[in-house]
């Protein structure tokens, strides 16, 4: 008969089984972790340019336009289109091999939930940001991206290990404070985007990838 420990280990394994078929954990810590580095530098590169501006201070953040705010609009469109398109590849790569190293599929029923529920939200903010930038509204970028974030990643948390959703709630924490601090939403939005993912990274890589 089998001991103790043997029923704790096949208890243990069978609850493994019903996570993988339940939820997405093929995602690295270390894809949050160059996430997050991706927007620190992407944020810090916008901080540079924009500092001479006034638009950190506020000076122009209502009353920007003419050549300036063409030039701060053309700007912001080739950093966030850069941020994402390197933010995509590392999270797919990452996720990629922490697949291949479980021995888990990438792309199953689960990957799908997730990124219907991850992708719904994302987009409705996405052509939000679109309409803001439309009408010069470049003040509400920051938060209204914070906001849309995490509720994607609350929306989504039901199909992905559960400290996503608290990542979530702090993006959208940092998207009400945005709203109310204006002047300091770019500095916010690197908060967000880019100090929390490292620390949410850090914190699953040490968690979910060094105890395997």
């Amino acid at each position: 008969m089998k001991d103790k420990q043997e029923y704790m280990d096949d208890l243990k394994e069978i609850r493994s089984i019903m996570e993988r078929s339940t939820r997405f954990i093929s995602l690295s810590g270390l894809s949050g972790v160059f996430v997050g580095i991706i927007a620190l530098a992407g944020g810090g590169f916008a901080w540079w340019y924009l500092k001479d501006t006034g638009f950190l201070t506020g000076e122009t953040l209502f009353r920007a336009s003419g050549e300036l705010l063409s030039k701060i609009k053309l700007f912001l469109i080739t950093d966030g289109i850069i941020m994402l398109i390197l933010a995509l590849i590392s999270a797919v790569f990452f996720s990629f091999f922490t697949a291949r190293r479980k021995g888990l599929k990438l792309w199953d029923h689960t990957t799908r939930r997730v990124l219907i529920n991850l992708g719904i939200p994302l987009l409705s903010g996405g052509i939000f940001l679109i309409v803001l930038i439309m009408n010069n509204l470049l003040y509400l970028l920051a938060p209204v991206s914070l906001l849309f974030y995490g509720l994607a990643l609350i929306n989504a948390g039901n199909y992905m290990l559960s400290e996503i959703r608290y990542l979530g709630f702090s993006e959208v924490l940092l998207g009400i404070m945005a709203a109310i601090f204006m002047e300091y939403g770019l500095f916010l939005w690197i908060t967000g985007f880019g100090v929390l993912h490292i620390v949410y990274g850090i914190i699953m890589y040490r968690k979910y990838d060094l105890a395997k």
